[in-house]
């Protein structure tokens, strides 16, 4: 079987110890750079006063690699909290812009269905009323169908009255 393609020629065995050889000499030379960026500078003085010296150069060299490691840490933190509000606050836009024509849509149709609701029994108090409009005179004989006709007209006005207002407070929300 003949092998294809950019790895046909190659020995997978081969090229694993190679990859090896080649990853392990890569960390060896980081690990040197790193020795050789934390130690201190030769050419600052001799040896002998050097050492002298060295001891308290290094504490304030961790001193201020502390202060600075410090200062970037908060200024993280404040970058994180500000990154964590401004996603709080762009949440919130997005909630009200998605959700928002679907809300007020909804107080608008629900204030439309209890208009109709209330208008339905105003309708139905009228009716009422209309059958009862011979008892509009109150006398001694009727006195019974007039209060009846009384309430019918009463119910049939308020219900009426949040028919109407339902509709206004619709159409009001509506044009916001």
């Amino acid at each position: 079987m003949k092998k294809t393609g950019y790895t046909g020629g190659m020995d997978s065995v081969r090229f694993g110890k190679v990859l090896g050889i080649g990853t392990r000499l890569a960390a060896k030379t980081m690990v040197a750079a790193v020795d050789a960026a934390t130690a201190p500078n030769p050419s600052t003085g001799k040896a002998a006063s050097g050492t002298a010296r060295s001891a308290p150069q290094a504490e304030t060299r961790a001193a201020a690699a502390g202060t600075r490691l410090g200062q970037k840490a908060a200024e993280t933190k404040a970058q994180v909290q500000q990154k964590q509000k401004n996603l709080k606050q762009g949440k919130k836009r997005f909630g009200e812009a998605v959700w928002g024509p679907f809300t007020k849509a909804g107080k608008v149709l629900w204030l439309e269905f209890t208009g109709v609701f209330f208008g339905l029994f105003s309708l139905s108090a009228a009716t009422g009323a209309w059958k009862l409009r011979s008892a509009m005179h109150g006398t001694d004989a009727n006195h019974e169908a007039h209060v009846q006709f009384l309430i019918a007209v009463a119910v049939s006005i308020v219900f009426g009255y949040f028919c109407v207002t339902g509709f206004v407070r619709a159409s009001r929300r509506g044009r916001k």
